[in-house]
């Protein structure tokens, strides 16, 4: 987000990537991504790379979770109101100086909602890593399954899913409404 919002000319190699990168990595579906490299990488058996599933499965999550957390701090930037620059730029203070005193407070005061919305998804996401062989609950419940012809595994693993996401969840519904509760306040 900091790259994206940089000025000048020579800048513009900075911005040009980060732009590159956040729209590849949104574009591909999380899934995709970690096939080609929870399985692909793996399968070159190059030397000094790590070939454990495990370690590019979470590769491929945090390079798309990534840019999605890009996007959404960008955003809550492009959303502090521009007086806000033009009453420190009259105060004296620096380009740096109003992105880091003015805007960014305010900025992430703005994110912190969709993060945490973002946290449960990426939550959620995890259980995408049984498809490269990565053994975690959903994996290790349908084995339990398939072995036993039980289904109550899968139940098992719903439940910690819940456990896990719900109390997220609900911090998030909660930062929201109490933001919205703020900017209400705030226009009164």
């Amino acid at each position: 987000a900091g790259l994206r919002s940089l000025r000048g000319p020579w800048f513009a190699p900075f911005r040009m990537f980060s732009i590159l990168y956040i729209d590849i990595f949104r574009r591909l579906p999380a899934l995709l991504l970690l096939l080609l490299l929870g399985l692909g990488v793996p399968a070159l058996q190059l030397e000094g790379v790590p070939n454990s599933s495990l370690f590019w499965g979470s590769v491929a999550l945090i390079l798309s979770y990534v840019a999605y957390t890009a996007e959404v701090y960008r955003s809550g930037i492009e959303a502090v109101h521009d007086s806000q620059r033009a009453a420190a730029k009259a105060l004296g203070l620096t380009q740096w100086q109003t992105l880091r005193h003015a805007i960014l407070p305010q900025a992430v005061r703005n994110v912190v909602p969709a993060l945490l919305n973002l946290a449960v998804a990426l939550q959620k996401d995890v259980a995408l890593l049984t498809v490269i062989g990565v053994r975690e609950a959903v994996r290790e419940a349908r084995i339990y399954t398939a072995q036993t012809f039980n289904y109550s595994s899968l139940i098992g693993a719903a439940i910690l899913f819940m456990v896990a996401s719900i109390p997220m969840a609900r911090l998030a519904d909660w930062a929201t409404r109490r933001d919205q509760e703020r900017r209400l306040q705030r226009t009164m």
